[in-house]
């Protein structure tokens, strides 16, 4: 309790600093605070006690830097390259973030720093259910695995679906379950170098994908859905999740990931508007089903799609806003494939490629 009394005294504190300062904060992330002057413009974000920040102006991130030093006696790190188990290296070309040493740590834990490699995090065509009639593991052992695969998801998305589709089984999990979860280990001890590359840009236009299986889960039935963002190049939003409801055809299984797509791009939009890099034109969503794009485009309720969720329809009126643009791209061209089904070799190595995932030496195209 006293902690959260700390915490909360703090967050009142560093808040008061900011807006006496002339920052503003973010309506949407509220630990992100702006600073604008003309042209210039200062972004700082905030983790408890933890900052980070840059900004077009020399000056004024100095001047910042200094006022924070002697405000609240802190310290300067230099050039990031390290923040919340994150590695980064900045170069004049781009940044490269990864989790090397979080990798090799965690293969030492679950004893798979000597393991044979694998090429893909999952098998493909391989399904897992809640009762498999293998024998049940450790489950906290299992959710310590899990739990630690998940956090590295935040520079590995390749590993983004086959972590997520097993932490379904955290509550009662198998030795199916662990040794799936075993075969990411294996497939990271392989890639272990691997990180997202963000190649320098001026090009600041959101652009989404979004794509579902269909009932894809065979303990309910339920489809999951996966979504990525990018801002000129490497991903850096993206997720896969299993819908909430059963749909009745793929066309409404995507046309549900479509909608939490939307959503993302939605927030995403108002971010970069605090940062002033508001998005003059509709975000594109590409989505490779046309039915899915026709209940978007036609409001008429019918047979067919009456019996959707009414709290599906944001995207909708998201589209009527002129704030999302969902357009079609084929089935090969989907980035947002990686994160709702297991791939094979060819098609995961190119889609991870695409979406910037690659070694720290071998920059991806992105």
């Amino acid at each position: 309790m006293g902690s959260n009394k700390r915490q909360r005294a703090w967050y009142s504190r560093i808040d008061k600093y900011f807006m006496d300062r002339g920052f503003r904060r973010s309506l949407s992330e509220p630990t992100l605070y702006i600073k604008s002057q003309g042209n210039d413009t200062l972004i700082v974000s905030l983790y408890v006690d933890d900052l980070i920040y840059t900004g077009n102006n020399e000056k004024m991130i100095q001047d910042f830097k200094e006022d924070m030093m002697k405000t609240f006696e802190m310290s300067d790190l230099g050039l990031m390259h390290f923040f919340l188990g994150i590695e980064i290296n900045q170069e004049k070309e781009g940044i490269f973030i990864c989790q090397r040493k979080y990798t090799e740590t965690l293969l030492k834990k679950f004893k798979m720093e000597s393991c044979k490699t694998v090429t893909t995090p999952l098998v493909t065509g391989e399904k897992y259910q809640k009762e498999d009639g293998s024998q049940k593991v450790d489950g906290s052992m299992y959710r310590s695995l899990i739990g630690s695969l998940l956090y590295l998801t935040a520079t590995r998305p390749d590993i983004m679906f086959a972590t997520s589709l097993l932490s379904r089984f955290m509550q009662s999990p198998s030795q199916v379950h662990y040794a799936a979860a075993k075969r990411i280990l294996r497939y990271l001890r392989g890639t272990k170098d691997f990180g997202i590359w963000y190649k320098s840009t001026n090009d600041a236009k959101l652009v989404g994908y979004t794509d579902s299986d269909w009932a894809g889960s065979v303990d309910d039935m339920k489809s999951t859905s996966g979504y990525t963002f990018s801002l000129g190049s490497g991903i850096f939003s993206w997720a896969s999740k299993k819908q909430a409801t059963v749909a009745q055809s793929s066309a409404e299984a995507e046309y549900i990931a479509a909608a939490a797509t939307s959503n993302q791009a939605i927030w995403l939009r108002r971010i970069l508007e605090d940062m002033e890099r508001k998005q003059e034109e509709p975000t594109r969503i590409y989505c490779d089903n046309k039915s899915a794009i026709a209940i978007t485009k036609n409001p008429v309720q019918h047979s067919r799609t009456k019996h959707i969720d009414i709290k599906y329809h944001s995207l909708r009126e998201a589209t009527t806003r002129g704030e999302i643009e969902l357009k079609y791209c084929s089935t090969e061209e989907q980035l947002a494939d990686i994160f709702t089904k297991a791939l094979p070799r060819n098609k995961f190595e190119e889609l991870r490629m695409k979406i910037g995932v690659c070694h720290k030496h071998i920059k991806g195209e992105y």
